[in-house]
């Protein structure tokens, strides 16, 4: 639908007010983090501080172990990413791109279990990792990654439904196995929806606070989203510190959609076209 000049100007009014009601907060918790103590009680409405504490963001660094838990939230990150990218990339095939008796159901199944609330399967999750040996360690966060994620396998398997069977046909005409197919045609071509996917986990990796709290005890494996609540009650009262720590543990995944939006817009817009 092509729009006349006045309703586009109206619709970059629109998305401009939608826009700065967005980040707004977030502009407003970056300029708090930089005042000082005195200035955040005496004048906590004023946007721009008066006068500009870098320091805090030091001090808060050095308040606790804050490179200990980026490294582990990294770890945890990138693991699950590689995780969940192997298992659902290959899940994904099996039920977009082969025959096989009972696919459809399996895949219903697969989908009701998105209605499971994370909340049903947290005591048998942390029964099982407790068996096998992985309670209070960070594989307790990433192996169960490599099992598959049931919406991560519906994203795939939508994006993989658009690409040409001919494709696959005359693979297998060539000779090329089933693996070659996965590998060298689909995967390729899959770019997008794979990048959607890992950006999706690689937030929620970074972002999760129920797992870490549920699966570890020990402080040396805390991520930031555990240490940061470990932080703020511990210096409660110290609201420019606490909203430094918020600030360095927002900013990297804001800084990471910006960088990958392109292709994680493209990756949403081109699944489930078929």
């Amino acid at each position: 639908m092509k729009l006349n000049p006045i309703e586009k100007i109206l619709a970059y009014l629109a998305l401009l007010v939608v826009a700065v009601l967005l980040a707004g907060p977030l502009a407003i918790m970056v300029c708090s983090s930089l005042k000082t103590p005195a200035e955040i009680q005496a004048n906590p409405h004023a946007l721009l501080p008066q006068s500009w504490r870098w320091e805090n963001y030091g001090d808060a660094v050095s308040a606790m172990p804050f490179f200990l838990y980026l490294r582990n939230t990294l770890l945890i990150c990138i693991g699950s990413v590689v995780g969940t990218v192997i298992s659902c990339s290959m899940a994904a095939y099996a039920f977009s791109k082969l025959n096989w008796p009972g696919r459809n159901l399996l895949f219903g199944v697969l989908i009701g279990t998105m209605l499971l609330p994370w909340h049903v399967t947290m005591i048998p999750r942390f029964l099982l990792l407790r068996e096998v040996g992985l309670y209070n360690t960070l594989g307790a966060l990433i192996i169960p990654t490599f099992l598959g994620d049931a919406f991560s396998i519906f994203l795939l398997r939508q994006f993989f439904r658009t690409i040409p069977e001919e494709l696959s046909e005359a693979a297998r005409i060539d000779g090329l196995s089933e693996w070659g197919i996965f590998w060298r045609i689909v995967l390729p071509l899959s770019k997008p929806a794979i990048a959607t996917v890992a950006l999706f986990q690689f937030i929620a990796a970074w972002n999760d606070f129920s797992g870490p709290l549920l699966l570890l005890s020990d402080k040396r494996n805390f991520p930031l989203a555990y240490g940061l609540e470990q932080f703020v009650s511990s210096y409660s009262d110290q609201t420019h510190l606490l909203l430094a720590a918020a600030t360095l543990f927002t900013l990297p995944i804001v800084v990471l959609f910006f960088l990958t939006q392109r292709t994680f817009l493209k990756g949403i817009a081109t699944t489930g076209l078929k």
